[in-house]
């Protein structure tokens, strides 16, 4: 990499909601080796004052690359790594840095979703050991099912885990993702043996993921582990759905309601029922 092709520096614009699709002429195999060697990566997105994204304000950053193809996902746009910015550790520890002293004083910190984030761990944990040399409380929201790529030591680095278990039930979490659903669970038994804390996220999804019995399952397991801290449940809703037919994609949820608020707070009290914490 060339000082030539190095991306400006300066705030990374956008939101959760932006469609952004990066043509540029690096291949795959490229961008795969810079995420991999950890000084650059891309990142599709950036929010500064997030109050749904872990404890306090946050500053959020969207990192790029998922092997999920969630069929609820309001990102899609995240799914190839090339669409996000190229950008350095660097650069992202200095767009971080403007905001330390007011996070550090609110109880807030660092959010790094995607897309996965642990499709790109190394650059991910360079951000992540930037930020806490500053003292700042870093959050990583992940599916776990490339919880793998985590060192022990890397694992330890990290306050704390929102980790989206999409479905107990296994045929189920299939359809949902695309992927199985062990490689999840045991990376949530890993963060339990080590003791690390965790906030687990369930998307209700009417048809889909809201069986009693998908729910109780994650209830069950959850409750065993001894490490989480507090379980929030997310109704389905349809924002992303403009994404999926900008791109040329079969939305195929777009019959599907919103839950009730009824269905909601039944989901929540099926958590509860189990002695997890599950806010209203």
């Amino acid at each position: 990499m060339t000082p030539a092709d190095k991306p400006a520096k300066g705030s990374l614009k956008g939101s959760r909601f932006e469609l952004r699709t990066v043509d540029n002429t690096m291949d795959d195999a490229d961008a795969d080796r810079l995420a991999q060697e950890g000084r650059w990566g891309f990142v599709h997105s950036e929010e500064t004052g997030s109050a749904v994204d872990g404890p306090g304000m946050r500053v959020v950053f969207w990192t790029t690359g998922c092997e999920f193809r969630c069929q609820y996902c309001h990102n899609p746009d995240t799914w190839k790594l090339k669409n996000g910015q190229l950008s350095c550790v660097d650069d992202v520890l200095d767009e971080l840095k403007k905001y330390k002293d007011y996070l550090r004083f609110s109880g807030g910190g660092l959010t790094i979703s995607g897309g996965e984030p642990l499709v790109q761990a190394p650059f991910v944990m360079n951000i992540i050991r930037g930020a806490n040399a500053m003292g700042v409380h870093t959050v990583l929201d992940t599916n776990g099912y490339l919880g793998d790529r985590l060192s022990d030591a890397d694992l330890d680095a990290i306050d704390l885990f929102m980790l989206d278990i999409k479905s107990w039930d296994p045929e189920t979490h299939l359809r949902v993702t695309a992927k199985q659903v062990e490689p999840v669970l045991n990376f949530a038994r890993r963060l339990a043996a080590r003791k690390r804390p965790m906030w687990v996220r369930f998307v209700l999804v009417p048809g889909l993921t809201d069986a009693p019995e998908n729910i109780k399952g994650i209830a069950a397991f959850a409750a065993t582990l001894g490490n989480v801290e507090r379980v929030d449940v997310l109704p389905f809703h349809q924002l992303g759905k403009f994404k999926w037919e900008q791109m040329g994609m079969k939305y195929e949820l777009g019959d599907t309601p919103t839950p009730t608020p009824e269905a909601t707070e039944a989901a929540k009290a099926l958590f509860r029922s189990y002695g997890l914490n599950c806010p209203s």
